[in-house]
């Protein structure tokens, strides 16, 4: 088994740019973040996994030539698995990749916090992986509660997805504690 984590990079994907939610307030310091800690896996020479989100919405449909990374995601990654549900475990090759390769840690980054982030954590926890969520390097936007109208902006629901996963499915961790740790 290996001490080296994977970073999981999870549906930061051209896609979103077209969906009516998308909202640039929180980009700039999610892209700093993000880059940041890709920067420094690819120095740690730890693998970096794309995860890119597809389905039958029309920015996300595989044909829509939307399902590819942001522009300013840097290129540098050890693979790359396409998924049609919310976690990046259930119907792609990530659990064997990683357990052919004796990673035990993954380090949970991507679009949307509390959606794709959250439950790849808790399904990552489940298969027995050691998680490191890391809520700066990860984005989401405003919501409005169907039923009663209240309004969560994107650091309510962060925080809220900080509060499920702390100490039961994930490790809550910056940028920069990740990184000092190897």
């Amino acid at each position: 088994m290996s001490d080296t984590p994977a970073v999981l990079v999870i549906d930061v994907q051209q896609s979103f740019l077209h969906a009516p939610y998308w909202r640039e307030d929180d980009v700039p310091a999610f892209r700093q973040r993000l880059v940041q800690l890709l920067h420094g896996a690819a120095k740690r020479g730890w693998p970096i996994v794309r995860i890119l989100h597809e389905d039958d919405d029309a920015n996300f449909r595989a044909d829509s030539g939307l399902v590819r990374p942001l522009d300013w995601v840097p290129e540098q990654h050890a693979a790359v698995f396409h998924k049609r549900v919310h976690n990046a475990f259930t119907d792609t090759e990530l659990e064997a990749w990683l357990r052919e390769r004796g990673i035990r840690r993954v380090i949970v980054t991507g679009i949307r916090s509390e959606q794709c982030c959250e439950t790849t954590s808790r399904v990552a926890s489940d298969l027995g992986f050691e998680v490191d969520y890391v809520t700066e390097a990860t984005l989401t936007f405003p919501m409005v509660h169907a039923r009663t109208g209240r309004h969560y902006d994107a650091q309510d629901i962060k925080q809220r997805t900080e509060l499920v996963l702390e100490g039961r499915f994930a490790r809550i961790r910056t940028v920069d504690d990740v990184l000092t740790d190897h």
